[in-house]
């Protein structure tokens, strides 16, 4: 397998330049330093979209299940090409074609496809924890695409690397993430890897959808949306759920806009630099207005491109690649 070249993002400290674990199953266990790698991985491997041909062999012969229980169109969509860009050789397999439907349990739907000799699975369950279930009864590497409302790493490892790409670094920084804490695994995994890095956290949204713990994880709660915009550097919208409102955990839709949407007038209160980002779907005009996610703020997009590359670097290092260090003049 030919080995990455990378280029250090600090100097005069040692850099970890292997992968050590079998799978990737979350932001909360990672290291700084492992997630520093992914993320260096990953700026090599964007290049390679840039090409004429979008293809180097790193994973020739590397057998890649996606296996998703989840409805997801961008996800599993990057994480095939992201497979295919490296060569390998990919499956897709859903709920409704699997046997799940027929009354096999998991454990038994991932032992009938290792015994076709595949390499990696990438997983996305309803269930918080169906990974760590599988990468602890797997031969095969496990990659959680989402599980329930625990986390998603994978978005989160996406977010860092556009937010280190756009404003330079990320120790420091000033985060606002808006909406649906509560229920969102996106949320916990971009909490996990900000604070890891020595970001500030602030969270905001309706106080129905802030988990009560939620202190533990070493973030600030604002009062209002405008506190919380204030001096950000980053703006996080997430998706809210409709699901939610027919919970009644939220008062109505029209409430939630005129509170916490994001339009160009509450934008007003985070500095005219601050980046805004979304994991999408997004449910325009409720979360977060056309304007602004079709504004000069917004690096929405950039973030879909840049999940590629860093699910490139993830499905490369699982199978064992090796980067190499580049030295800078």
């Amino acid at each position: 397998m030919e080995a990455v070249a990378i280029r250090p993002t600090s100097t005069g400290a040692e850099r970890q330049t292997r992968w050590a674990r079998k799978d990737l199953l979350g932001l909360e266990e990672l290291s700084v330093e492992e997630i520093q790698l992914i993320l260096d991985t990953a700026g090599s491997f964007k290049e390679v979209s840039t090409r004429t041909i979008k293809k180097v062999p790193a994973l020739r012969g590397t057998t890649i299940v996606n296996l998703f229980f989840e409805a997801s169109t961008r996800t599993r969509t990057s994480f095939e090409l992201a497979a295919k860009r490296l060569s390998a050789d990919v499956l897709n397999i859903s709920s409704t074609t699997s046997s799940v439907v027929k009354g096999e349990t998991l454990r038994d739907t991932l032992a009938n496809i290792e015994a076709m000799k595949t390499d990696m699975v990438v997983i996305r369950h309803s269930a918080a924890g169906a990974p760590h279930f599988l990468a602890a009864r797997s031969r095969s590497s496990i990659v959680n695409a989402g599980d329930g409302m625990h986390e998603h790493p994978t978005q989160a490892l996406l977010d860092l690397f556009t937010i280190r790409e756009k404003l330079g670094g990320i120790a420091g920084l000033h985060d606002a993430i808006i909406g649906d804490i509560a229920h969102s695994r996106v949320a916990r995994s971009n909490i996990w890897g900000l604070t890891k890095f020595g970001a500030h956290v602030t969270i905001c949204g309706p106080a129905t959808l802030i988990p009560p713990d939620i202190h533990k994880m070493n973030v600030r709660v604002a009062p209002n949306i405008g506190a919380a915009l204030e001096g950000a550097d980053v703006v996080y919208v997430l998706r809210i759920q409709r699901e939610r409102q027919e919970s009644k955990l939220l008062p109505s839709l029209r409430e939630y806009v005129r509170l916490f949407g994001i339009d160009k007038e509450k934008l007003r209160a985070a500095p005219s630099s601050a980046i805004v980002m979304h994991p999408g779907p997004i449910n325009r005009n409720i979360e977060l207005a056309s304007d602004v996610a079709d504004g000069p703020n917004s690096v929405i997009l950039e973030q879909v491109t840049n999940g590629v590359a860093v699910r490139m670097a993830v499905l490369y290092l699982l199978a064992g690649g090796e980067v190499t260090d580049e030295t800078s003049d």
